[in-house]
C-alpha cells in the first residue's frame, strides 16, 4: 500500500515542502482545475507538475480529476466532442507515466456540504452534511461556495443544468454512463491507464439530481458496465460511510479480490440522528465517528492491496486556515494513524 496525500497544486495553501515532512507520505494526488472543463489535458502540463512533485522526492500516483463534461453526463449530441477530448487526456496522462485516473459521474455538483466549519465538541471544526440545511441554501449561495473540485458555474448556469436535470432520470444517467465508458475504456486499457470512479458524496440525491454511484450494488453495476479491470473504483469510505446499509470491508473484498479497486479514500465520518443519511466528518480513528477504520484497513491488507490510500477531507484543528477539508494537520494525523494500524495488521 501506498499512502498518498492530496495536492491542489501550486496555488495549494499546503505546499509540497509540507508534505514531504510527514513520514508515511510517498505519493501525491493532483488536479489541473485551471484547464476548463472539456478542454485537454496536455502531455507539457502533466510532465510539468509530474517533475515538481518528483522535485521533492515525491511520486505523481493518481490524477484526481479530469471532470466529465455536464454534455456527456446528461447525454447532448454534443458529447461525442468532449469524450474526444477526455480520451486525449487518457492517452497523455498514460504517456507521462501517471496510470490511475480517479473521476466521478456527479450531474453538476462534485461532493457537497451544507456547513463547512461545523464546530465540533472538541473545538475543532468539520464539514458537515444535514439535508434540510441543504435545502435551505438557494442557488445564489450554493454558487459561491467555495469547495475544492467544484466546476465554478455561475448562478444562471447552475439555473439552467438544475432544470435540464429535472427531465433526466437515473436510468438515462446509467446509460449515458456506459456510453462514456464504451468509448473512454478501451482507450484507458491503451494508454495502460486504469479508470477509478468515485462514489457520490454524500451518496444520497441532492436538489433533485439523478446520482447513482451510492451503494455495492451501484459498484457492482458500474463494474458490470464494461467488463475490464480498467473500469473500477475509487473505495471511499467517508463517500460510502453514511449509507449504514454499506458493508464497507465487505464492499472492500468483493471488489477488492476481483481487482477492482484501484484507489482508496480512507476517512471517518460521524452518522447523525437528523436525518438518514446526514453526518458530519470526523476524526480518522474509529472513536470518533461510525466508522472501524481497523476493520477497513484489515479488509485491504486480506485483499493485499498494493495501490494508493489516501487520507480525505480533515478537520481544521489549531488554528489553522485553508482550503475547506484539506488543510495540513489533521490529514497528516489521519496518515500516520492509518500507517499506524496498516503497520500492525500486516506485522500481526
Amino acid at each position: 500500500m501506498e499512502i498518498t496525500f492530496r495536492w491542489y497544486g501550486e496555488n495549494d495553501p499546503v505546499t509540497l515542502e509540507n508534505i514531504k515532512q510527514v513520514p508515511v507520505l510517498k505519493g501525491i494526488v493532483t488536479s489541473f482545475f485551471d484547464i476548463p472543463i472539456g478542454d485537454v489535458i496536455p502531455y507539457e502540463t502533466i510532465i510539468d507538475r509530474k517533475r515538481k512533485i518528483e522535485e521533492h522526492g515525491l511520486r505523481f500516483s493518481v490524477l484526481e480529476s479530469i471532470n466529465v463534461h455536464e454534455d456527456i453526463k446528461s447525454g447532448k449530441p454534443t458529447r461525442d466532442k468532449w469524450i474526444a477530448n477526455y480520451c486525449e487526456s487518457i492517452r497523455n496522462m498514460g504517456k507521462a507515466g501517471i496510470k490511475i485516473l480517479c473521476y466521478n459521474f456527479m450531474p453538476v455538483f462534485d461532493w457537497t456540504r451544507s456547513d463547512l466549519n461545523r464546530e465540533l465538541s472538541d473545538g475543532s471544526h468539520a464539514l458537515s452534511y444535514q439535508a434540510k440545511e441543504l435545502q435551505s441554501l438557494n442557488i445564489e449561495k450554493l454558487s459561491k461556495m467555495d469547495l475544492p473540485a467544484w466546476v465554478p458555474y455561475s448562478f444562471d448556469e447552475l439555473k439552467q443544468w438544475l432544470a435540464l436535470y429535472q427531465n433526466i432520470s437515473e436510468e438515462t444517467i446509467w446509460s449515458n454512463l456506459a456510453y462514456f465508458l464504451k468509448k473512454v475504456i478501451p482507450v484507458a486499457e491503451e494508454a495502460g491507464v486504469v479508470m477509478a470512479i468515485h462514489p457520490d458524496d454524500p451518496p444520497v440525491s441532492v436538489f433533485g439530481l439523478p446520482r447513482i454511484i451510492r451503494s455495492f450494488e451501484a459498484l457492482k453495476r458500474l463494474t458490470e458496465l464494461v467488463d475490464s479491470k480498467a473500469n473500477g473504483i475509487t473505495l471511499c469510505s467517508g463517500s460510502l460511510g453514511p449509507n449504514k446499509n454499506v458493508d464497507l470491508p465487505k464492499a472492500i473484498r468483493y471488489f477488492g479480490e476481483k481487482g477492482r479497486i484501484h484507489f482508496g479514500h480512507v476517512r471517518n465520518v460521524n452518522r447523525l440522528p437528523s436525518g438518514e443519511f446526514d453526518f458530519h466528518e470526523a476524526a480518522h480513528v474509529s472513536s470518533s465517528g461510525s466508522l472501524d477504520m481497523y476493520e477497513i484497513m484489515k479488509a485491504y491488507a486480506d485483499i493485499n492491496f498494493q495501490g494508493p490510500i489516501r487520507p480525505d477531507h480533515g478537520r481544521k484543528i489549531w488554528g489553522e486556515t485553508g482550503l475547506p477539508g484539506y488543510g495540513l494537520f489533521d490529514r497528516s494525523l489521519g496518515a500516520m494513524y492509518l500507517a499506524g494500524l496498516w503497520e500492525a495488521i500486516i506485522k500481526k
